[in-house]
């Protein structure tokens, strides 16, 4: 296991949409166990996607409001309503803002054994899902925000 640098600002890799991975196999584990560890690494973070850290996989990892996971090719199939969200990213340290998400979302995806699973969460995890998932497709929060709240020093 490893602790990966999380890319920040204006890395180009930020802005690339990720490849699906096609087996989960030791290889993949091994990623995600490196994102969890960069994850903990962290002073303030809730989630980490492959993308932050170098990697172009469609894998993310969570550890937030009781859930801890390990997920790959994470697709939201279903969401509803809407919330007002402020959020913040390892990848724009300081930077937090408000912005809007669906207040309820499934989502479906493997685990680190390479079984189906599936989520449905509401409030802070759909918002934490929608984020993450949204690196894996090259999008980041800050495209997103209607209002900048501060900044966190």
């Amino acid at each position: 296991m490893a602790v990966r640098k999380i890319r920040t600002g204006n890395d180009p890799i930020l802005k690339k949409k990720c490849k699906t991975v096609p087996e989960v196999d030791d290889k993949a584990r091994q990623q995600l166990d490196d994102l969890m560890d960069t994850l903990h690494s962290s002073d303030n973070g809730a989630a980490l996607a492959a993308n932050q850290a170098g990697i172009l996989r469609r894998m993310i990892v969570i550890d937030y409001e009781g859930y801890y996971l390990k997920l790959v090719n994470p697709v939201i199939v279903e969401s509803s309503g809407s919330q007002e969200c402020v959020e913040g990213c390892l990848s724009f340290p300081n930077r937090f803002g408000k912005t809007i998400r669906p207040a309820r979302v499934k989502v479906e995806a493997l685990d680190e054994n390479g079984h189906e699973v599936s989520y449905t969460v509401v409030g802070e995890m759909a918002k934490c899902f929608c984020h993450e998932i949204d690196h894996l497709d090259g999008e980041v929060f800050i495209d997103k925000v209607y209002e900048y709240v501060g900044i966190d020093e």
